[in-house]
């Protein structure tokens, strides 16, 4: 006999105040420039006027979120004066006295209650394994923890400091409505989020395909072809009110000042370079570092005059434009083409074939994916984006398990440079260790058949990250080429793990077009 509805979601509060208490325990533990970075938009947005806040340039971290996200850091600023009202002076900086962290601290968890709802609605969305009385091996119970204990969130946010948490909560909700068929409330959810930050562009083409695809064209033809006739305008109004309703209530203000391309030049500063100081695992990572080997190779066979070569600044932590040396320099317009024609076929593909919410949600992957691999200056937490959604879909197909156990190892390994303190060693290699101990055998288990999830080469590739990791954790340090060769560690972690997130995305890309040679899912 099935147990009472009403027990069947006992175990989700469990398994939400487990991690939040554990995050109480990161309350004193290193804490990055990001730290400093929301403490001075806090300071901000609290003690100068609407028409200050993206011209103030005391701190080197103006800001540069979008007006949405600004008003939160208000909203903030109000409970942060009764810690401690030092932190909201513009001129105090990097200031962290107790009172501070600890509520920075409080912030980004008890703001994580919007991720915590976002992923039991996900949850509530997958499909169930059919005749599984072991509440540990039923796929919501699985992806509750792949979501909520998430290694990278958990690092990022509450050891490195920021508040992705909230901001994926958005996403995650917000793909959880389409999947429940709420389209309305999922395009709603998702201006939200693109106007607290702008980094989720990044996605927005499937948004933008998959609603006007399967939510303005009411009907296909019997092909599977749209049907033009089906055309539902004000369907299209509804969505646009939408949108420009969130739009004009964040920018709105600062449009009426006069204030727009101030606001832009600071969402889109395309002078900080195509790389950031740690090389994102991404294409740009690799092409680099051929640049690097042609540019030695040429000097050691006298074909090119080291005098002559550009600056090894790419190495060198900086953030900043810079010119490769052998290789053509890429330009912002090149990623932005780069990035288009990589997720090209993926919105073709639910424009032609619709395949329900499960078909946009692997096209939102791969436009993420698309965009980690190809884009100008793209930050190392960005891989999230991809890991995070793919979970659902992780639960609910074998093969997707394998792809998901492949990129959120290497993923969340990318991830380690981050948190470079010695005192935090053991933290992120115990967290990293049970997370991923945790992800295979849950999803081995949960599809269970012949045949393990992973190839034998990928296997392979996934064991090398033990090696990379004693290597750049354990022997570096204790090594002569820490004073000479700083960066080697991070050189060598992103060019392993781009090859890890590359072929992930390969891999993805294949399954889209066996999806699409199946019938039609509705």
């Amino acid at each position: 006999m099935a147990p009472p509805v009403a027990d069947s979601w006992s175990w989700f509060p469990a398994l939400a105040l487990g991690v939040s208490f554990l995050k109480c325990l990161f309350i004193s533990a290193y804490h990055s420039t990001d730290f400093e970075v929301h403490r001075n938009w806090l300071a901000i947005t609290h003690s100068l006027p609407v028409s200050r806040w993206y011209h103030e340039n005391t701190s080197e971290w103006t800001l540069d979120y979008p007006p949405l996200f600004a008003w939160f850091e208000f909203g903030l600023s109000h409970v942060a004066q009764h810690f401690d009202s030092n932190m909201l002076q513009v001129e105090n900086l990097n200031y962290d006295s107790p009172a501070t962290v600890l509520f920075q601290r409080l912030s980004v968890i008890f703001t994580d209650a919007v991720f915590i709802y976002a992923a039991r609605e996900c949850c509530r969305c997958v499909q169930g394994q059919k005749g599984s009385r072991d509440i540990l091996n039923r796929p919501s119970f699985v992806l509750a923890v792949l979501l909520l204990w998430n290694f990278g969130l958990l690092i990022v946010d509450h050891i490195h400091f920021q508040y992705n948490g909230f901001l994926f909560g958005f996403l995650l909700l917000s793909v959880a409505k389409h999947l429940q068929s709420q389209h309305l409330q999922g395009a709603l959810l998702f201006s939200v989020l693109l106007n607290l930050k702008h980094i989720y562009l990044y996605v927005a083409p499937a948004y933008g395909i998959y609603l006007l695809r399967s939510y303005c064209f009411t009907q296909d033809n019997k092909d599977g072809s749209v049907r033009w006739r089906s055309f539902s305008p004000l369907r299209l109004l509804a969505l646009g009110g939408i949108v420009a309703s969130v739009c004009a209530l964040s920018f709105g203000p600062f449009i009426a000042m006069g204030q727009l391309p101030q606001v832009l030049s600071r969402l889109f500063p395309f002078k900080r370079g195509l790389c950031h100081a740690y090389w994102a695992p991404n294409i740009w990572a690799l092409y680099n570092i051929l640049d690097k080997i042609l540019a030695t190779l040429g000097v050691r066979l006298k074909l090119l005059q080291e005098a002559e070569l550009p600056r090894a600044s790419m190495t060198g932590g900086l953030v900043q434009e810079f010119q490769h040396s052998v290789l053509p320099s890429v330009s912002p317009s090149i990623t932005l083409v780069c990035t288009l024609l990589s997720i090209l076929p993926a919105v073709l593909s639910i424009w032609r074939r619709p395949r329900g919410a499960r078909g946009f949600l692997r096209c939102l992957l791969l436009c993420a994916l698309g965009s980690f691999m190809f884009g100008w200056h793209v930050h190392e937490k960005a891989i999230l984006i991809a890991i995070l959604p793919l979970s659902i879909l992780a639960v609910e197909s074998r093969e997707d398990a394998g792809i998901f156990l492949l990129l959120s190892t290497t993923g969340h390994y990318s991830l380690f440079p981050l948190i470079f303190t010695p005192a935090e060693l053991p933290i992120k290699a115990a967290l990293m260790l049970m997370f991923v101990i945790y992800s295979f055998t849950a999803l081995r288990k949960l599809h269970s058949g012949p045949g393990s999830l992973l190839h034998p080469l990928e296997s392979v590739y996934l064991l090398g990250l033990v090696a990379v990791a004693i290597a750049c954790e354990v022997i570096f340090p204790l090594s002569p080429w820490q004073q000479k060769l700083p960066f080697l560690p991070l050189l060598l972690t992103s060019v392993y793990c781009s090859v890890g997130v590359c072929y992930s995305f390969v891999r993805l890309y294949v399954s889209l077009l066996r999806e699409e040679e199946k019938p039609k899912q509705l």
